[in-house]
């Protein structure tokens, strides 16, 4: 498991990530606070406080390139 810590705070963002964790097979999930979602979930997503950073878990040995991708992301 791998996780990064990302910043969501516009819905074209939100969009653009969803568009990105989709293309991987194995399990990603956003936390903020006490709550999970499924990273794949855009209505999961947009029920977080997105004014806050998230932290992405991806569940996975080899997913350095999610990771890259994420990078833009980042907060």
């Amino acid at each position: 498991m791998k996780s990064v810590k990302i910043s969501l705070e516009l819905a074209q963002r939100v969009k653009e990530f969803v568009n990105i964790t989709q293309d991987y097979p194995y399990e990603i999930l956003l936390k903020s606070g006490r709550y999970v979602v499924d990273a794949k979930s855009i209505l999961g997503i947009f029920s977080l406080d997105l004014s806050q950073p998230i932290i992405v878990e991806a569940y996975s040995d080899d997913c350095d390139d999610l990771m890259e991708q994420l990078k833009k992301f980042q907060a």
